[in-house]
């Protein structure tokens, strides 16, 4: 009998071939040293996902990427408007221009899953966005700085 490293666990799972073909192929086309590293990595965003849809006060971390048309500004004010809406959990974002008057936005997003979920659905609600994609993980981002502790920092140095 072998043993496992510590922390880890053995998984054995039947799949039909083709399944089973394409995912050696993934594993292949990404250069990966084995499945177990894609299937742990296909694991943990599934995981996350399923967080976002099963605990709405669970506090993630993530991405939303957004394709859309820029239409003279209108979009990008409306976007805007949207994500000021939204400030806690906007934490900051990157904007480029694509062709055909397209743009494509990053934004880096962390608070409640449920916010999250209202933020995605806010902004699928601007007309023209094309394509809206949140991804998200339980890892947080360490805090910013405590205010608490500025505040009563500030006050004593305008006394």
């Amino acid at each position: 009998m072998t043993s496992e490293p510590a922390g880890l666990a053995r998984l054995s799972m039947s799949l039909p071939g083709e399944l089973f073909r394409q995912l050696d192929m993934m594993v292949e086309e990404r250069g990966l040293p084995s499945r177990s590293q894609l299937i742990a990595e296909l694991i943990r965003h599934a995981l996350a996902e399923h967080e976002a849809f099963t605990r709405p006060d669970e506090m993630l971390a993530g991405t939303l990427t957004l394709v859309y048309r820029g239409d003279r500004g209108r979009v990008r004010h409306q976007l805007a408007q949207t994500q000021a809406d939204y400030l806690k959990e906007v934490i900051s974002s990157q904007h480029v221009f694509l062709e055909d008057d397209q743009s494509l936005e990053v934004l880096l997003v962390q608070g409640p899953a449920v916010r999250l979920k209202e933020l995605c659905d806010a902004l699928r609600r601007v007309r023209g966005v094309h394509q809206l994609k949140l991804v998200t993980t339980t890892a947080l981002l360490p805090p910013l700085y405590e205010q608490e502790g500025e505040n009563s920092d500030l006050e004593g140095a305008s006394a």
